[in-house]
């Protein structure tokens, strides 16, 4: 995988000196562009064959090697269009005093028109001599690990009398090596030195404790390289010295913090010293930023430790003795441990003292530090002259006791305090029994504590008085009772300050209400009641029987209210329970009570009575037939003889017929009681007997 470089690079996109002999080349990191301005030659002034016969001018030399095969092109930019560049291109693989003719060659750039030069892939020409206004060469087919060199030389002659820099821009499918892009090589990203400065742009920090102060560069290596092997890091004092690696820093030397200072990396293959990957390098820019520690005395309180009322546990941490960032802190029971870094306190976050004094060791990356003291003082807690109130709405069901949220409590407390409420002063005092949580406390009248927890002092205890508002209900709201068809007015009554009721109205007043069960909530200030209230039915009267004799009728009524009134057409009424003189066949009787609601009914039957029979088998009145009345529920006829007892019964096994026999034997001759019973389905199944006498005459 590719691994990303972090640190500020300063590219070879940057003027520096001339490397103008062949010998001394720079290496080409890669596919980024170069940008360059060569101002003279080397120390040799090479044969460099082909268009470029007349030799050199102002010349640099690079060394690049193929990464991945494929076409390659560049483009040789001039800043200044009145600047001609000329170029050559040696290799594959070849060396310095033996380059031959070169592979490609270029003395035709176009003055003041087009003054770009290079390799493209429509030319079709390998060289160009001067005049032959051809700027382009073909491009070149380039395989995997072979190696070139690069000649460009600013030539000053005729119409070219400046010098100027020039960019130079790779292209093609094919890709240049660098050890800073290849994952084989470069497994870990180099990390540069120091922190990055207030401006970006600016070169990184790296803090020192004096100024000026010796300072030995090589410690900064390990951190740069990151666990890379097979490359090396030096350090110099000017750019031009990091791009070529001259002049390398190599012992500890005075630094101060106004100089910038230079770093570079450049990879070594242990198996080939001369590969140009070799001479690829990437720098980097530092300065040194005094890094002195500020700090400045603290103190902390806390309250004693349970049954030590003279040690208390303090966290050192919590003192606030320097603003740095990132600053090591290290605590100390004297001066001499801190200075010494002896005999260190810890755990610092919990150390038991009287009150004294410790210090503390404040110091930074870079070694540098300051100690500071930290004042120890055990003290009692605080019983603050603050009381403090909270209210509550009874809670329902229980109007001595509410639902408190002691966070309500009016007390302003420190900024980082911690709150914690307690039932009782002994339990604010040894911190136990805690409430929790405090928004929802249950209790009647009464009082809490509050503890106020400091961190760098004891503990303050507040006292908060509780206090229950009953909740207010009407006393004129009441039950109600109406006839079931009827609809009821319900008055909450004035003096709240809202009503809502189960309806949705929110008016002291709801008609038209049937009968149900139906609540409202009143309220009075923050509190609220929830208050219930029915309206109910009268009690309708029940027929809970008839008799019925001959053309004689009795209603028997329960339940209601008496008086009742009675009738047989519900147009009619009078206040006996007997009607005389009633049809044979179906009737209907109704009652009403006192409270003129809607009447009840029964359907009664009143039977057609057969008072006399003959069964001598002549056809003629033989038996009592009442088969017509089977419909009728639970169905019963019984004949009875003049002392009561029962002769017969007949149902639906007998099909409610009688032939004058009791145990199949014929009985004399006489008069004889009877009774019919059943119940009528249409009214809660009332009980109805008619009852009467009948004549036997049994003749042979």
């Amino acid at each position: 995988m590719k691994k990303a470089i972090l640190f500020l690079l300063i590219l070879i996109s940057n003027f520096y000196f001339s490397q103008g002999d062949c010998v001394t080349a720079l290496g080409v990191c890669g596919n980024s562009s170069i940008t360059y301005s060569p101002t003279g030659i080397g120390a040799t002034n090479e044969s460099l064959g082909d268009c470029l016969s007349t030799g050199e001018h102002n010349s640099i030399w690079y060394k690049f090697k193929i990464a991945t095969s494929g076409t390659l092109t560049f483009v040789i930019n001039p800043a200044d269009p009145t600047v001609d560049y000329d170029w050559a291109v040696y290799g594959p693989n070849t060396s310095c005093g033996s380059l031959g003719f070169p592979i490609r060659c270029n003395a035709a750039t176009v003055i003041g028109v087009s003054p770009d030069t290079g390799l493209n892939m429509t030319s079709t020409i390998t060289s160009a001599a001067g005049g032959s206004n051809t700027p382009y060469c073909k491009y070149m087919d380039v395989v995997a690990g072979e190696t070139y060199f690069l000649y460009l030389d600013n030539f000053q002659g005729g119409a070219s009398t400046n010098t100027s820099p020039f960019t130079l821009t790779w292209g093609g499918t094919a890709s240049l090596a660098s050890p800073f892009t290849d994952p084989a090589i470069l497994q870990f990203p180099l990390v540069p030195p120091g922190t990055p400065a207030a401006n970006p742009s600016d070169p990184r920090e790296i803090l020192i404790c004096l100024n000026p102060a010796v300072f030995n560069f090589s410690t900064l290596t390990p951190g740069i390289l990151n666990g890379n092997s097979n490359f090396v890091v030096s350090y110099h004092l000017n750019q031009n010295d990091a791009i070529s690696g001259a002049n390398p820093i190599t012992t500890p030397i005075a630094v101060n913090t106004t100089t910038v200072y230079y770093y570079s990396v450049h990879y070594q293959d242990p198996a080939n010293p001369t590969n140009p990957i070799n001479y690829c390098r990437e720098i980097g820019k530092f300065k040194f930023k005094l890094g002195s520690i500020s700090s400045y005395d603290a103190s902390l309180e806390v309250c004693p430790n349970v049954g030590t009322p003279n040690i208390g546990t303090f966290n050192l941490e919590l003192a606030n003795v320097t603003l740095q960032s990132g600053a090591i802190k290290k605590y100390y029971p004297t001066l001499a441990n801190a200075q010494t870094e002896t005999g260190a306190i810890n755990p610092a976050t919990a150390y038991n003292s009287a009150n004294g004094v410790v210090y503390v060791r404040i110091s930074n990356v870079a070694g540098c530090y300051n100690i500071a003291a930290i004042t120890l003082k055990v003290t009692s807690p605080k019983y603050s002259t603050i009381e403090a109130s909270v209210e509550s709405c009874s809670n329902p069901g229980t109007p001595t006791i509410g639902t408190f949220n002691l966070e309500l409590a009016n007390i302003t407390v420190p900024s980082g305090a911690v709150k914690k409420y307690y039932p009782s002063l002994a339990n604010a005092q040894s911190g136990t029994n805690e409430i929790n949580p405090a928004t929802a406390y249950i209790s009647a009248n009464g009082v809490v504590y509050l503890g106020v927890y400091h961190p760098t002092q004891c503990y303050t205890i507040y006292k908060i008085t509780l206090t229950v508002v009953p909740a207010k209900y009407s006393t004129v709201l009441k039950n109600q009772i109406i006839c079931i068809d009827d609809r009821a007015t319900l008055d909450a009554g004035p003096g709240f300050d809202s009503y809502e009721w189960s309806t949705g109205a929110t008016t002291q007043v709801v008609s038209g209400l049937p009968v149900g069960t139906y609540w409202v909530k009143l309220q009075t200030g923050n509190c609220f009641a929830l208050q219930y209230v029915s309206v109910l039915s009268y009690a309708q009267p029940v027929i809970t029987s008839v008799d019925i004799t001959f053309q004689k009728v009795v209603v028997n009524v329960s339940g209601g209210k008496a008086p009742y009134k009675y009738s047989m057409d519900g147009s009619n009424w009078q206040d006996s329970n007997t009607f005389t003189g009633v049809k044979r066949g179906e009737q209907t009787v109704y009652v009403k009570d006192a409270n003129e609601c809607h009447e009840v009914d029964i359907e009664i039957t009143v039977p057609n009575i057969v008072n006399a029979i003959t069964p001598n088998g002549d056809g003629l009145n033989d038996y009592i037939d009442y088969s017509a009345l089977a419909y009728k529920a639970n169905l019963v006829f019984t004949v009875y003889d003049r002392y009561g007892n029962k002769l017969f019964e007949a149902d639906k096994f007998n099909d409610y017929r009688w032939d004058g026999t009791a145990g199949n034997k014929k009985v004399l001759t006489g008069n004889y009681w009877f009774s019919f019973t059943w119940n009528e389905p249409k009214r809660n199944n009332a009980p109805v007997k008619y009852s009467g006498w009948i004549l036997l005459k049994n003749r042979e």
